[in-house]
């Protein structure tokens, strides 16, 4: 636990793996199109909960994980970002319903530590490509959903992305107040 917390305060936590493809952008909205590397993830999925809800529900539960609370006891660094998915309903509205990602340290990739918490599974992700756009501040369900709707004003008539789902990304613990890093994945088709 003292490692994943001294990772979260001082920086040093372990990046997935992307590379930029491209570059856009239209009016105020920048974004990348990028490739993100795949892996096994510690999974968790809340529903009937608003998205704040579900985050302060999901978010602890896998970084206890992530601290120890699993089948051998043992704490792994932290991987950033922490990515959440979001499914909106085809009114634009989003569904109660949030899948938290926490991708499994390089250390742990081969035979990744079994979590006593059985809410949290281990699954195997894709590597996938996704429009991507930065934004600071805390970030909250309101935000997010602003951001992802830029965002998808900015790539009309020149990409495809997927419509049931998004990504949301956050690089750093709510004790960071400054220079804070969140994200915006559109999955692209």
């Amino acid at each position: 636990m003292l490692g994943m917390i001294k990772n979260s305060l001082l920086g040093s936590s372990e990046t997935w793996p992307w590379q930029v493809l491209s570059t856009g952008g239209k009016k105020e909205v920048s974004y990348e199109e990028r490739a993100c590397g795949g892996r096994k993830f510690a999974t968790l999925e809340v529903t009937d909960k608003p998205v704040d809800e579900a985050l302060q529900e999901a978010v602890p539960k896998v970084k206890n994980y992530m601290g120890g609370t699993n089948n051998k006891g043992i704490g792994m660094e932290m991987t950033v970002p922490i990515s959440f998915a979001m499914f909106p309903g085809e009114d634009g509205s989003l569904q109660k319903k949030l899948k938290v990602w926490f991708r499994i340290p390089n250390e742990f990739k081969s035979n990744p530590l079994v979590p006593s918490d059985e809410s949290i599974k281990i699954k195997e992700r894709e590597g996938i490509s996704v429009y991507c756009m930065h934004f600071g501040d805390y970030a909250k369900e309101a935000s997010y959903t602003a951001q992802a709707a830029q965002l998808h004003t900015a790539l009309e008539g020149t990409a495809t992305c997927q419509s049931d789902l998004y990504f949301c990304t956050g690089y750093y613990p709510p004790v960071k107040p400054f220079g804070r890093c969140n994200k915006i994945w559109l999955v692209k088709l």
